[in-house]
């Protein structure tokens, strides 16, 4: 379905203007001159963007977003006026509008730019909300972990779960730390015959030796100093289902010998004990290095790893698949909120700018614990850059000037404001205007003069 977007303004000139820059684009434009006009369309009509002017015939743009957000919390809306001063913006910004925007429009690549990322939020939004309300109207106990993604790379990594899911076969699963390889792994198991039963998940790296093989085969009472009870192990635990051996290069070769001879055999004794016990299970592996490599350099068996590298899935970095951040952050974000009981956002254009353009060296991981921090620390509203905790903006100018005694005139604020965002972006950029420019949505010719005032002009 098209994208539906509702714009409020009483100036022909402004209603011409946005018909012909979306006159190409598969969106529905809805166009009313007045605030009761909007509120009739707003009624009738699930809208993915609205923008709205701020001075109305009949009211004020800003209140009449605030009846949006009543009905539909994560309404996106942008705000244009001609009469906007500072005090106007900071309430644009704590109210949760999307973006304000000034008539004229000097820049009209720049104010596409802003309605193409609305509508990219506004579907990651409803995706989110989509994939939450499946999970509440889940009757049954277990149900797939939710896979947040959409990009290309993931797209391609969700196929590969759906063909090897169902085959009963031993799966290994590489890639860095933190990427989601926990995620692919119970969705594999999700997906699998062996669904009802139990998925017993088993970390190698946070284990000595010693602890693994207790773990893995179970003990007898007596067997070892501190061994009270009989206890059975995983191999027992994950009888009929499925087994997940996290960073399984980090097992000791002495270990690899013995999973080896499980795998083949189907049959172990707990420690202390002569008495063979059988076990049927499906083994998925991880590790945040690759497998070959440590077989190829003497650090894993080679035997195990032709025994288990039937499938190998890789999970590519965060970094390499930058559609997902903003559906993984708002996924996050909604967490998060209910967990703390808090109403924490949206996101800002420039804490998106700064999480889409961030290099994630924790990858998921990294971007899960930024978004619960920036929740933690937020008493409620929007989220700027610095609640992110990364390099990037933030309105912090804004809120600054208008709480000052003697506050700037809306022109110098604005034009405070505007080069503090380009002198970020330029350091997040590393100083190439081009990538600025992609960044910004703003053409190269149109950034010279800011940054000729900055006194930087790389190419």
């Amino acid at each position: 379905m098209k994208p539906k977007i509702l714009l409020v303004d009483d100036e022909a000139s402004a209603c011409l203007l946005f018909e012909e820059l979306l006159h190409d684009k598969p969106i529905e434009l809805i166009t009313t001159i007045s605030a009761n006009q909007a509120r009739h369309a707003f009624q009738s009509t699930d809208f993915n963007l609205a923008i709205l002017d701020q001075r109305l015939p009949d009211g004020n743009g800003l209140d009449l977003f605030a009846e949006m957000r009543r009905e539909r919390p994560q309404q996106m809306a942008l705000l244009i006026t001609g009469h906007a001063d500072v005090r106007d913006a900071v309430r644009a910004v704590r109210e949760g509008l999307f973006d304000y925007l000034t008539k004229p429009f000097s820049n009209l690549e720049e104010l596409e730019a802003v309605i193409d990322k609305a509508l990219e939020m506004d579907q990651a939004y409803r995706e989110i909300t989509k994939l939450r309300r499946t999970l509440e109207n889940e009757k049954q106990g277990k149900v797939p972990p939710i896979v947040v993604g959409r990009s290309a790379a993931m797209a391609k990594l969700l196929h590969q779960v759906q063909q090897a899911g169902p085959l009963d076969t031993t799966v290994v699963i590489e890639g860095e730390s933190g990427a989601g390889k926990e995620v692919i792994a119970k969705q594999i198991h999700a997906v699998s015959k062996r669904s009802e039963e139990a998925l017993v998940e088993v970390n190698c790296g946070a284990l000595s030796e010693s602890l693994l093989e207790a773990a893995l085969f179970g003990f007898e009472k007596g067997a070892f100093t501190g061994a009270n009870r009989t206890t059975a192990g995983y191999f027992e635990d994950a009888d009929g289902g499925t087994l997940f051996l996290d960073e399984i290069t980090e097992m000791s070769p002495k270990l690899q010998v013995s999973l080896l001879r499980v795998l083949q055999e189907r049959t172990f004794a707990r420690i202390g004990s002569s008495v063979q016990r059988t076990t049927d299970f499906r083994l998925i592996c991880a590790s945040n290095k690759s497998v070959e490599v440590e077989m190829k350099e003497g650090r894993f068996r080679e035997d195990l790893y032709y025994r288990i590298n039937v499938v190998s899935i890789q999970v590519p970095p965060l970094r390499k698949r930058q559609m997902d951040i903003m559906p993984l952050a708002l996924s996050f974000l909604g967490h998060f909120n209910r967990k703390f009981g808090k109403d924490v956002g949206p996101f800002r254009p420039d804490a998106i700018a700064v999480l889409e353009n961030a290099y994630w060296a924790g990858n998921v991981r990294e971007l899960q614990n930024a978004v619960e921090r920036a929740v933690v620390i937020k008493a409620g509203g929007p989220i700027n850059s610095d609640d992110i905790g990364l390099p990037g903006t933030s309105a912090s100018a804004l809120d600054s000037t208008a709480t000052s005694a003697t506050p700037l005139p809306y022109r110098s604020a604005r034009e405070r404001f505007e080069l503090e965002y380009f002198e970020n972006l330029l350091k997040i950029a590393g100083g190439n205007v081009s990538e600025v420019a992609r960044l910004s949505g703003i053409s190269r010719q149109n950034l010279y003069p800011y940054f000729s005032r900055l006194g930087v002009l790389k190419k």
